[in-house]
């Protein structure tokens, strides 16, 4: 099987985005260029060919960065399992592992200017600030926090129940700011809004569910709220276990980035209350 016409068939017919599919073509190029520098097709691939590939890019002068590597061996075996089903796949135990460095979370702060931006009377900036002060008390997502009903809130207990990744359901609390300024948006905001029955917390012009694309324009990276209520929740004291529980993070590995933080605190803790600190 001629490598580049299966590398042609995959791109045009694997569903890939147009994005992906520039990406992947410059990899899976430079791949069939390496094979066939050593007489290989790609029905020769298996772990030891992919291994020695991984090991050279290793050694590139050009210093590839682990994400690049990773997304390399990502294109290789989905364009593997396409053409010969996934029998066919080698283990990933030879993808290149992405350091894992602390999330750049923004200061109390910066928080606080953030959510001071938006702040208004109008019904979309009392829709923005609500939406702001959840992701920021609840640590949401930016898919979960557009993807909240209004019967997701709870503020009886001060919870709102959360539907994240892989469909797993999470109860996450609703702080004190954050309730009051849904209220306030529940009582003056989404009521205007509103156009016939939606059952969706935060509504768009037109009255229709938001979409994440608008949490990006309101901050340029929603995520980085999500890490500053992990960090800020670390630096007042919460422990991993509670902060993995809360993100909705399947593993504690997931979490483990912010053990530098943790790390600081429990040395704090150390050096107020042990007699030889």
């Amino acid at each position: 099987m001629r490598t580049t016409a299966a590398i042609d068939r995959f791109l045009e017919r694997g569903g890939l985005s147009e994005a992906t599919q520039r990406a992947y073509r410059s990899d899976l190029d430079s791949f069939a260029l390496w094979l066939d520098e050593r007489g290989l097709g790609l029905e020769g691939v298996d772990a030891r060919v992919l291994a020695d590939w991984i090991s050279e890019l290793g050694h590139d002068r050009r210093r590839l960065a682990p994400a690049t590597v990773s997304r390399r061996v990502a294109a290789i075996r989905s364009c593997l399992r396409f053409t010969f089903g996934p029998a066919r796949v080698p283990d990933a135990a030879f993808s290149s592992r992405r350091s894992r460095r602390l999330p750049d979370a923004p200061k109390m702060s910066e928080v606080d200017a953030l959510l001071e931006r938006v702040e208004g009377s109008s019904p979309l900036a009392l829709r923005n600030r609500a939406l702001l002060e959840v992701l920021y008390s609840g640590g949401l997502r930016s898919a979960e926090a557009v993807g909240l009903d209004l019967s997701d809130l709870n503020f009886e207990r001060e919870a709102i129940h959360v539907r994240g990744k892989g469909g797993k359901e999470r109860m996450v609390p609703l702080g004190e700011e954050a309730a009051q300024h849904v209220a306030l948006y529940l009582r003056d905001g989404r009521p205007e809004l509103a156009r016939g029955a939606v059952d969706a917390l935060f509504l768009s012009a037109r009255g229709r569910r938001l979409d994440t694309s608008t949490v990006r324009r309101l901050v340029r990276n929603p995520h980085r709220l999500r890490h500053a209520f992990a960090t800020h929740l670390l630096e007042g004291g919460a422990d991993l276990r509670t902060i993995q529980e809360l993100l909705g993070h399947a593993s504690l590995s997931t979490t483990q980035i912010y053990s530098h933080v943790d790390a600081k605190r429990l040395r704090r803790v150390y050096d107020r209350s042990h007699p030889r600190s």
